[in-house]
Formats: C-alpha cells, sequence, structure tokens
C-alpha cells in the first residue's frame, strides 16, 4: 500500500493476503464501504473478495484471456479505491463499480487500437429462427468462451451493446468510432458467433 497525498494507492495482490486488522464479517455494503474510504486495509480485503469473483469474468469478456484479464482486474481496482470517495451511496455500488472496470478495460483496448484488429467477413446477415434452438443447447459458460474467442473488436462492440446495453451512439463515442462502424462491428460479431455456435452442435 502506497499513499499519494490523501488517495490510496492499492496494490491488489498484496491486499489479497491474510490481514490481521478488524473484523469486518458482520458489516453491511456501505459500512465496509465507509471503511474502505478510511483506508481500513481489512475493509478494502473485503470489498476485492466480494468484487473480483463478480469483475474478473468482465474482465475475460473484454480482454479475451485469463492473464490480459488480470492485468485489467488490478488496475481496474486501482482506479476503484482511488475514486471510491465520488460514490455517493445512491444506487448499486456493483453497477457503479462494473463502470469503472468496464472503463478500465476499454481503457486498456484502446491503447492497443483493437478497432483496427478485427477480422472482416464477406457478409452480414440477421441471425434466422433456427439459430435459437442452437444457442439453446450450449451452457452460457460456453457461449461466454465463444464470445472471448473473437477478434477484440467484435468482442468489444458486442460485450458493449448486448450485454451491456449501451447504444451505438454510446459506443462511438467510448471507442472514438462511427455509428456505422459500431453496428458493422456488431453484426460481423453476431454472424462470426452464428457461425462457431452452428459449428459446436
Amino acid at each position: 500500500m502506497q499513499h499519494f497525498g490523501n488517495k490510496t494507492h492499492l496494490n491488489t495482490r498484496e491486499i489479497t493476503q491474510n490481514q490481521t486488522s478488524k473484523d469486518v464479517t458482520t458489516l453491511n455494503e456501505q459500512q465496509i464501504i465507509a471503511r474502505c474510504k478510511k483506508g481500513d486495509r481489512a475493509a478494502q480485503k473485503a470489498l476485492f473478495d466480494s468484487l473480483s469473483s463478480k469483475m474478473f469474468p468482465l474482465c475475460i469478456r473484454y480482454m479475451g484471456g485469463r492473464e490480459a484479464a488480470e492485468d485489467v482486474l488490478q488496475e481496474g481496482f486501482i482506479s476503484l479505491f482511488s475514486k471510491l470517495d465520488s460514490y455517493s451511496g445512491e444506487g448499486s455500488f456493483e453497477g457503479w463499480a462494473r463502470k469503472i472496470f468496464v472503463n478500465t478495460a476499454l481503457m486498456t483496448l484502446r491503447r492497443n487500437d483493437v478497432m483496427k484488429q478485427s477480422e472482416d467477413i464477406e457478409s452480414a446477415r440477421s441471425i434466422s429462427g433456427g439459430d435459437v434452438s442452437a444457442l439453446q443447447s450450449i451452457s452460457y459458460k460456453e457461449l461466454m468462451g465463444m464470445v472471448a474467442e473473437l477478434p477484440p473488436g467484435f468482442r468489444t462492440v458486442l460485450n458493449l451493446a448486448l450485454v451491456e446495453g449501451y447504444s451505438h451512439k454510446e459506443i462511438s463515442r467510448m471507442l472514438g468510432i462511427s455509428e456505422a462502424t459500431s453496428r458493422s462491428q456488431l453484426q460481423r460479431a453476431r454472424v462470426m458467433l452464428q457461425n462457431r455456435i452452428k459449428k459446436y452442435k
């Protein structure tokens, strides 16, 4: 743990180690957050433990691999703890935290210029009714594995549009692309995912 002025720089690998400070098992989420804002190490560990299992799959969905996802998870927690004072207590804390991890993943992807790495496919077509049964024949874990294997640009837009619920206008601003490009990337991601589901059957 390092301190820079009033901000706390959290090493999340350090915080996963056993803590000997105050027991926080009886505290609710808001009490844990309040203690985290005061720099309580046990509360920070409790918050890390409660969020990491939810945010790591999100990181994998965006990054496509465990190693890159672990780096984003680390950076995401550093960002979360540095911004914790800005959480007002209103609304879902998990939803607030989720946005931080999504933004952390997007910053990493933008640095790697993922939109220029997308594979092209000859045609894009709507998913037909017959594909629904194919989708129902695989588990959520298997489906997420297929999503993780998509080219970075396709995967990013699909996650933002279908999982996070952002509009193409919002995605265009977030990724610095046109709305038309966002729509095209999503459609192509759907086609590629459809083809992988068909092969899986």
